[in-house]
């Protein structure tokens, strides 16, 4: 390993507190830098190095086992000179000695500090939330659990019908269970989709066996004492779970960096360098806020991952927020959809639905500009249209054949310029 030449900025010690996708993908940037830092540790609160968080579901559906969700082993840690210390939790942040101190009761100081300690499920604070069987989907042992608890009863019931709950319920039933799944909005994903392109899924995951109750929350937990055996809804139904998942949101691990005095509301708070409000301390993820917002999905952290190994590296990167899509991962569902989901006035709105076929499209043009798409059966042009509308480019030249997907639309812009 090449390092920088005496005087240079390089740095001796980073520490890295949370061993999820976003530090794993840092600690990948920095290897592939003869400008890194020196002396790297990395701690993590889970007994396994970072594995993909994506692939839970089919790991909870059984498609996969856990070897297909791994991203990198021991080996590699070793051959790259970076220390990781899996099932370590830092319980102490010392700014002043720039040094943290772990479960064990050892000390690390560091001349940087990341924190990139992710998020956790959001419970319900009702009647009964303390009962047993009632759980969160976001890890390897989240999974453990429910495969678990699975066995005490056949139904189970989802809260939340955003990506995650979605991917929980499909997972569940794929195990034998009957699902119910609530949602409190009018449709699913009503986040990314429209009423049209939601109706499909919802179809679709009926055809499957999945029973919704949508429009609908919870207000209490019931059960014997010690497991919930129901879940009360506002509508005055009573659903039977013998297991309840909540994936109604996330919250920010961000009490490590508040409890070191460092600020933030949500979250802990980055600038556009992804550093805090100790210029010795850096968040990563979605631990930390930018400008009031909080992140959960994975392209704006792999930005976020590039801004901080260049900064880690004597760069001087920016980041700034920008447009997301959004994909499913259901197997034989596809759905991707990113930008504005309400058009506005003066918008034009195109259509394509094939209720046969199960494909649909959704295009929101604005000055002959992409600024929203909703892709449901069909996605393959989805990344096509996204790029689109990241470039801003003015597509009124192929307004005509848009709908039908990028080669033709492609062809008509270049015979118009």
């Amino acid at each position: 390993m090449t390092m920088l030449r005496q005087g240079s900025r390089a740095i001796d010690k980073l520490v890295i507190i949370g061993h999820g996708m976003a530090s794993q993908r840092l600690l990948e940037r920095l290897a592939e830098r003869d400008e890194r830092p020196r002396h790297i540790h990395v701690f993590g609160d889970e007994a396994r190095p970072a594995y993909n968080r994506i692939l839970l579901s089919p790991l909870l559906a059984g498609e996969i086992d856990e070897n297909g969700i791994a991203l990198r082993d021991a080996e590699w840690f070793a051959q790259h000179d970076i220390r990781l210390h899996s099932g370590r939790r830092i319980e102490r942040i010392d700014r002043q000695t720039r040094c943290v101190t772990d479960n064990c009761g050892e000390h690390w100081h560091y001349d940087r500090l990341v924190i990139a300690t992710g998020s956790r499920a959001r419970f319900f604070d009702l009647p009964g939330a303390a009962l047993a069987g009632i759980h969160g989907f976001r890890t390897t042992a989240d999974v453990d659990t429910l495969l678990a608890a699975s066995g005490c009863g056949r139904r189970a019931v989802v809260i939340g019908g955003g990506l995650l709950g979605l991917e929980a319920a499909e997972g569940l039933r794929k195990r034998g269970m009957t699902v119910t799944l609530v949602h409190r909005a009018r449709h699913l994903m009503n986040r990314q989709l429209d009423a049209q392109a939601a109706e499909l899924l919802s179809a679709e995951l009926a055809r499957r066996g999945l029973e919704l109750r949508l429009g609908c929350q919870p207000t209490a937990f019931e059960g014997d004492g010690e497991r919930v055996d129901g879940v009360l809804l506002d509508s005055g139904e009573r659903l039977p779970a013998a297991l309840v998942v909540t994936a109604a949101g996330i919250l920010p691990n961000a009490e490590p960096g508040l409890a070191a005095g460092l600020a933030g509301e949500r979250a802990i708070a980055v600038d556009d360098t992804l550093t805090t409000s100790d210029t010795h301390i850096h968040a990563l993820g979605e631990c930390c806020e930018f400008e009031g917002t909080t992140f959960g999905l994975v392209e704006p952290i792999h930005a976020q991952v590039e801004v901080l190994a260049e900064r880690l590296c004597g760069g001087d990167a920016r980041y700034a927020l920008g447009d997301c899509a959004t994909q499913l991962k259901i197997s034989g569902i596809d759905l991707y959809a990113f930008g504005v989901l309400d058009p506005e006035a003066g918008d034009e709105v195109l259509r394509y639905v094939d209720i046969e076929a199960g494909d649909y499209r959704r295009l929101i043009l604005r000055h002959g500009v992409l600024v929203g798409g909703v892709l449901y059966g069909d996605t393959r042009d989805g990344p096509w249209y996204f790029h689109q509308a990241q470039r801003r480019r003015d597509l009124r030249a192929c307004r005509d054949t848009l709908l039908f997907g990028a080669h033709d639309a492609s062809q008509q812009l270049e015979e118009a310029a």
